[in-house]
């Protein structure tokens, strides 16, 4: 089920798009969205690509797919133009069935350092704090938190000073968002591109360049698996 500002912004997408077969800008989005900044677009956008109803089309700028619509979309061509845009949620008449109940139960992670999501800064350091986390969040296995530094990652959504949560792991796929401790001495966030005999860190932020290295100079310290933000 969509958020109101998730649903808001791929509805204004889609009737964009039936119009003028171009995606809306960033700054268009943000103004039909009355909000203070564009990183809360890539937040939803990202949001939106995870539950399987955008697409970013590769190698063009402002290109976006929308593969489908909520369920609860209306039929009804609303009037042309940002001003009439006013899309509503239809709440639903009972209870989902099939979802999980809230769990009271938490866990307590350690915050184990700061991690690049830039150049490279520092390798993890030593336990300095600890935060706690709903186990249905978490799912099996060991995890950490690691506190972001840096503005390569924001088109995935990660910010500077938000706290990402890693489940520990030496293996990951092609494509997943990784801590990678770099020749054994440079940890950062990076999304995990294997290309035949190598390894490729790649930024989400096209001011950074994608970064090649063998396949014994990286290794995969942890998965991004959850993140939390602090509001001040």
């Amino acid at each position: 089920m969509l958020t109101k500002k998730q649903h808001e912004l791929l509805m204004f997408i889609h009737e964009r798009l039936k119009e003028t077969g171009v995606s809306p800008s960033f700054d268009e989005m943000k103004e039909a969205l009355d909000l203070a900044s564009k990183s809360g677009i890539h937040r939803l956008i990202t949001a939106l690509e995870e539950r399987g109803f955008l697409r970013r089309l590769p190698h063009r700028a402002r290109a976006l797919e929308v593969v489908r619509l909520p369920e609860q979309a209306t039929s009804a061509a609303p009037a042309r133009g940002r001003q009439a845009f006013s899309p509503r949620l239809v709440e639903p008449a009972a209870p989902l069935a099939g979802l999980p109940a809230a769990a009271n139960d938490v866990r307590d992670l350690p915050i184990l350092g700061r991690i690049a999501a830039g150049t490279p800064i520092e390798a993890i350091q030593h336990e300095r704090d600890r935060v706690q986390m709903p186990e249905a969040m978490l799912g099996a296995g060991e995890h950490y938190v690691l506190e972001v530094q840096g503005d390569s990652m924001i088109n995935a959504g990660i910010l500077d000073g938000d706290l990402v949560v890693i489940k520990k792991t030496d293996t990951a796929n092609s494509g997943e968002i990784v801590v990678a401790l770099v020749m054994d001495e440079e940890a950062t966030l990076k999304r995990l591109r294997k290309r035949g005999g190598s390894i490729a860190l790649e930024a989400a932020n096209p001011a950074y360049e994608t970064r090649i290295f063998g396949p014994d100079q990286v290794r995969v310290q942890g998965r991004l698996v959850g993140l939390m933000r602090r509001y001040h």
